[in-house]
């Protein structure tokens, strides 16, 4: 009795074995599967602008990684918010992705009634791969020649300064606020623009005091000729373009420090190993010198150690970071 039911034992333990390893192959091809067919990045804004330039180039890299097609698909609408949807409401399987940035993962939630999507709990993020910081610029007239000074001024003269940015509820005009702020809430007239160029060129030309932009070639150019004077980097560390402006912690503001930021998310629930494939590729992406060259050229600063948790912090910190600077600043639509 006690041999048969051994060797019954046995032999179903040998059935169990054999088909367990039987389905390895199979689990262990399923996973490779990823991704299975092309992949979609989802620009949610026009073409031609920074956004759609980095997102061409990214997808062009990560096809090259992946092994995959990535098709790009500009979605614009909205500051964003329908191509950020319609990532938001895919397949959760990884083959959706959205290039979002300080306007649809940041400022929109804050300052959208009815926004379709929840910034943190509707994406998987997968990296943030640039930042691009802003500064503080004034036109010579101006009598500062640094932030201390220019804090100053503006309480000498209350009313009587103005900044230039590139639009309401963009991340200049959140600069400027963040400036008259911590500046000890200053009084200093805001003026939007529409777009970065037309209130950069009124500052050169003079028409306004002093200006916010995200550092590109343009405003680093028109400093070198002291067309501008840019005052301060809001950054943690000095530009190698302008050695000689100090970053706002070496101006005394060190709260001070503004990046816009792209980032790479995919539609919440997809499983772990497609965001660990896509983090992967996308830091090979990220990590080769030409990549990083064609952003620093295109105005950004390349971000070679992000993670998705890193872009989970990082998206919850700005969020909390500028909820009370837009609140006061009665920036909600």
């Amino acid at each position: 009795m006690y041999g048969t039911g051994s060797s019954r034992c046995l032999s179903v333990a040998a059935s169990c074995a054999l088909a367990i390893v039987t389905l390895l192959p199979l689990a262990a091809s399923a996973q490779k599967l990823f991704p299975d067919r092309p992949l979609r990045l989802v620009v949610p804004f026009a073409p031609g602008g920074v956004n759609d330039i980095i997102g061409r180039k990214y997808a062009q890299e990560m096809t090259r990684v992946l092994g995959q097609t990535v098709i790009v698909e500009n979605k614009a609408g909205a500051s964003g918010a329908i191509g950020s949807a319609d990532v938001a409401r895919a397949k959760p399987d990884g083959h959706s992705l959205v290039i979002a940035n300080t306007t649809t993962h940041v400022i929109n939630p804050i300052t959208m009634a009815g926004l379709s999507y929840d910034a943190l709990k509707d994406f998987a993020p997968v990296a943030v791969i640039t930042v691009v910081p802003t500064a503080v610029a004034v036109h010579p007239s101006v009598p500062a020649r640094n932030l201390k000074q220019l804090v100053a001024f503006a309480k000498t003269n209350p009313g009587k300064l103005s900044y230039g940015s590139a639009g309401t509820g963009s991340i200049t005009n959140l600069t400027g606020e963040l400036f008259k702020k911590l500046g000890g809430r200053l009084d200093i007239v805001h003026v939007p623009y529409k777009g970065a160029g037309p209130g950069l060129q009124d500052l050169v030309a003079g028409h306004i005091p002093m200006y916010t932009p995200t550092i590109s070639a343009a405003p680093l150019a028109y400093h070198k000729e002291g067309r501008i004077r840019m005052l301060a980097i809001c950054s943690e560390k000095r530009l190698p373009a302008a050695t000689d402006v100090p970053t706002v912690i070496e101006a005394g503001m060190p709260e001070m420090v503004v990046y816009a930021f792209n980032a790479i998310l995919t539609t919440a629930g997809t499983p772990k190993p497609a965001v660990d494939q896509l983090h992967q590729a996308t830091m090979k992406v990220v990590a080769e010198a030409e990549f990083q060259d064609f952003l620093r050229k295109a105005g950004a600063e390349p971000v070679t150690d992000s993670s998705p948790e890193k872009t989970t912090r990082f998206l919850r910190n700005e969020i909390a970071r500028w909820t009370p600077i837009i609140n006061e600043a009665g920036l909600k639509q």
